[in-house]
This record gives C-alpha cells, sequence and structure tokens, in this order.
C-alpha cells in the first residue's frame, strides 16, 4: 500500500535533517503505528506522505503512484485526521461533512448516505445539525474521523486522533479503527498514548532523530528486552528517559 524509501528533509537554515534516510513499508489492510518522542520527525514525515510537504531526497509510493509525481492523484487516495481538528467551527457537523463530500466529487444521494453513515459510525448522528464549536472535546475528534473517511480512502493517516478526549470517545475511537482496518482500510496511526498502540496496531516503527530505530508487532518488540512488560517499556528503552520538549 505504502512504501516510503530513503525520505530524508532538511528545512531551509537547519543544521540537521528533520527525517534522514526514512524507509519504512505499510500493508494492505493494517493498522501501522508510527511512534517516536517529540521531534523525532513524525509530522513531518506525515506532512511529506500526504503531500503537503515536499521531500528534499527519497520516494513515497502510494498504491504505486509516486507521490511527488503526481501529488493530486494521490491525494484522493489517502484521508488525514490531522492533530489539530480541520472542521469549520461556525457549520454543523453535516454541512461540514457535506462540504468536504462535495470536495472529493460525491454529490446527491450517493454524498446523503455517505455523511449519515460517516456521522452514525461515530455516534454523532443525534448531533449531526449541531454547530461544531458547541461539541465536547472528545465529539470534535470524532467528527474529525468522519471527515477523513467520507471518501473511503485506501489509506487513512491519523495524527494523535485521541489526545485530550474523554475515556468514551477514545474507546469509540479505537473500536471504530479495527472495524475499518476489519474491513480493508489501511491506517497509520501516530500517538504518544503507548497502551493503544499495543491494543490496535498490528506493527508498529518507532522513531528518533528522523530514522526508523525498531520494526515490528507490540509483542516481538516487548519480548526483545528482558523486563519490559509493556510497549512504553521497550519505547524508553529505545528512546530514553530523558525529556524531549
Amino acid at each position: 500500500m505504502l512504501q516510503v524509501e530513503q525520505l530524508v528533509k532538511v528545512y531551509r537554515g537547519a543544521t540537521v535533517p528533520a527525517v534522514n534516510g526514512l524507509s519504512f513499508s505499510v500493508q494492505s489492510g493494517e493498522i501501522f503505528g508510527l511512534l517516536g518522542p517529540n521531534g523525532a520527525g513524525k509530522t513531518t514525515a506525515i506532512s511529506i506522505i500526504c503531500t503537503l510537504l515536499r521531500q528534499t531526497s527519497g520516494t513515497v509510493m502510494l498504491c504505486s503512484q509516486d507521490t511527488a509525481v503526481n501529488p493530486s492523484g494521490a491525494r484522493g487516495l489517502f484521508g488525514l485526521a490531522p492533530q489539530d481538528l480541520a472542521l469549520y467551527p461556525s457549520l454543523s457537523a453535516r454541512e461540514n461533512l457535506s462540504y468536504f463530500g462535495r470536495l472529493y466529487g460525491l454529490t446527491k444521494r450517493p454524498l446523503s448516505d455517505r455523511v449519515d453513515h460517516c456521522l452514525a459510525l461515530v455516534g454523532l448522528t443525534e448531533n449531526a445539525d449541531t454547530r461544531i464549536d458547541s461539541f465536547s472535546g472528545g465529539m470534535k475528534r470524532r467528527a474529525n474521523l468522519a471527515a477523513a473517511i467520507l471518501h473511503t480512502p485506501r489509506l487513512l493517516v491519523l495524527d494523535e486522533p485521541t489526545v485530550g478526549i474523554d475515556a468514551q470517545s477514545r474507546n469509540m475511537i479505537l473500536e471504530n479503527l479495527k472495524k475499518l482496518r476489519d474491513a480493508g482500510m489501511t491506517i497509520i496511526y501516530t500517538t504518544h498514548y503507548m497502551e493503544e498502540a499495543e491494543q490496535i496496531c498490528d506493527r508498529v516503527a518507532i522513531m528518533d532523530k528522523g530514522s526508523i530505530i525498531a520494526t515490528g508487532t507490540p509483542k516481538e518488540l516487548i519480548g526483545k528486552v528482558e523486563g519490559c512488560a509493556n510497549l512504553e517499556d521497550y519505547f524508553l528503552h529505545l528512546t530514553g528517559k530523558q525529556l524531549r520538549d
């Protein structure tokens, strides 16, 4: 589904690359966790994958398409739910989804049906016509997810989709992601909550200083170091306990 090869990004004026020789692959129909401490390069990598940023060198192949050669073609293949909410606060949930659906070429009954389906999936049917700016944090996150899956993307990219929300909304989002994976959607998932990655990810890659330093299933990685009880233990073993501001 996705092949990233020797990706490098050097920002103007920077002394070191934000992403440095990053290589990994994501298989069709899996939830792939991209993990790392602050400053590891995750957001830069995601921005390049989603054609929001141009790499210095290296390639990103999505469904056998080079995203740098044909970025507009690649954009129809993925959905992105960024950490900062990508919704219009003065519009209702239904109005937001209807607007984004039209941008993806959906119209009339197919658009209406898809909006209703996505709102139901994230538990917002009863609040469909309520303005986003009156939603709780968890409801906003769920609406953000609904907008990202509206066009049934081949690849769903999620950047910290459960940050700052209640346990009930977090549980619903995680359960829905597993359902989407089981229905055939491929997902890239970034989070600082290691228990989430351990719970839902089929494989994870741990980044630090712009490069991948470990890849495998959560169970495989935990078993590599004696005394590691969970994925967070292994993550701290690799990246250290020093604060990353």
